[in-house]
């Protein structure tokens, strides 16, 4: 899956319940207890399963082993950068002046500074849910907890397109052929 790097807004996301966040925010726990080995697993898979991802990231861009990926310094950082953001995610999901914050800062940077290509938050949002059933069993097995999560995820990425548009990421984009 290559996006055109095109945004794209679809009607608003479901809106998070106070169960959803209340199940988020408990399952999350123990995952940002094990922030640098999620994170790192998270973006291992999210490389391996979608190498033209790494086009961003001068450090690892031509890494392929995913031995290599899990020793490098740069990818833990970036990795601690995505589970951080997470947990401010997480920790403020009764705000919504923050999160607005929040969603506006990060997809500035990532459309004018990194110009990444939306479609990579869809991509990396199916990973995370992904990894985090698969390392967190415990947690994350029952399909309440799924659904409240690609909810989140969902929301995330929504965001993100409308900042997108918002900077207006057509004209970025276009201006860069």
């Amino acid at each position: 899956m290559e996006g055109d790097g095109g945004v794209e807004l679809t009607q608003s996301p479901e809106t998070l319940t106070e169960d959803n966040v209340c199940v988020i925010q408990n399952t999350w726990r123990p995952v940002y207890e094990n922030r640098e080995n999620a994170g790192v697993a998270v973006l291992i898979r999210f490389f391996s399963n979608f190498p033209s991802a790494k086009q961003y990231f001068d450090q690892f861009r031509d890494m392929q082993d995913p031995e290599e990926m899990k020793q490098s310094i740069q990818l833990k950082k970036h990795a601690l950068r995505v589970m951080t953001a997470l947990n401010t995610l997480v920790e403020n999901l009764r705000d919504g002046d923050k999160l607005n914050t929040i969603f506006q800062q990060m997809g500035k940077s990532h459309a004018l500074r990194h110009k990444v290509d939306p479609v990579y938050f869809k991509i990396l949002a199916g990973v995370i849910l992904e990894v985090l059933v698969e390392a967190f069993p415990q947690c994350f097995s029952l399909a309440s907890v799924q659904s409240a999560w690609s909810k989140l995820l969902g929301v995330l990425y929504w965001q993100m397109n409308k900042v997108y548009a918002e900077v207006g990421w057509e004209s970025i984009k276009n201006s860069e052929k």
